[in-house]
């Protein structure tokens, strides 16, 4: 029998639709339950951030990432990271980019790379998004992510600052 691989794996919260700190809780508290996640967990600080791409009027949403250990296949993390987004109230068919109660975003799982139809990994764009750099620095602000040369903070360096992520709570 091949044992399982202990990742540190990433996932990126964000909520902007109803209570959005009970959102973010909520799916940190799932995930965390879940079997193949093991300790040490880190969280970012909760960043409140415009809405990029959602429809007009759409609400601020509040951000985090959340760093664990997970043992296992990244596909089926995936596959309960989408569980858990139903569960709090999130529909499947909804518009890309809509207003929703919470989004899971997968980031990484240690060095893997995957590009499938059902999983990038690292995500594709989280080098582009302020929105998750910022917290991810709090917690990993050395990281290269797998095809980067830069660090988080480095990537981080590259946006100005706008005033468009603003921290809110420390601890959550």
């Amino acid at each position: 029998m091949i044992a399982a691989i202990t990742m540190r794996t990433a996932v990126a919260l964000g909520s902007n639709l109803g209570d959005r700190l009970d959102h973010l809780l909520g799916a940190r508290k799932a995930i965390l339950g879940l079997a193949n996640v093991k300790p040490p967990i880190l969280s970012s600080a909760v960043y409140e951030t415009e809405p990029v791409g959602c429809e007009p009027g759409a609400g601020k949403f509040l951000n985090a990432v959340v760093e664990f250990e997970y043992e296992g296949d990244p596909v089926r993390l995936l596959e309960q990271l989408i569980q858990i987004e139903e569960a709090l109230g999130r529909k499947r068919d909804h518009p890309r980019n809509a207003s929703r109660t919470i989004d899971i975003d997968l980031l990484y799982c240690e060095d893997q790379r995957i590009n499938d139809e059902r999983l990038q990994l690292p995500h594709p764009r989280l080098h582009l998004r302020i929105f998750v750099l910022r917290p991810l620095a709090d917690i990993r602000r050395h990281l290269v992510l797998p095809g980067e040369k830069k660090t988080v903070s480095d990537l981080l360096a590259t946006f100005k600052d706008s005033g468009a992520v603003v921290r809110l709570a420390e601890s959550w």
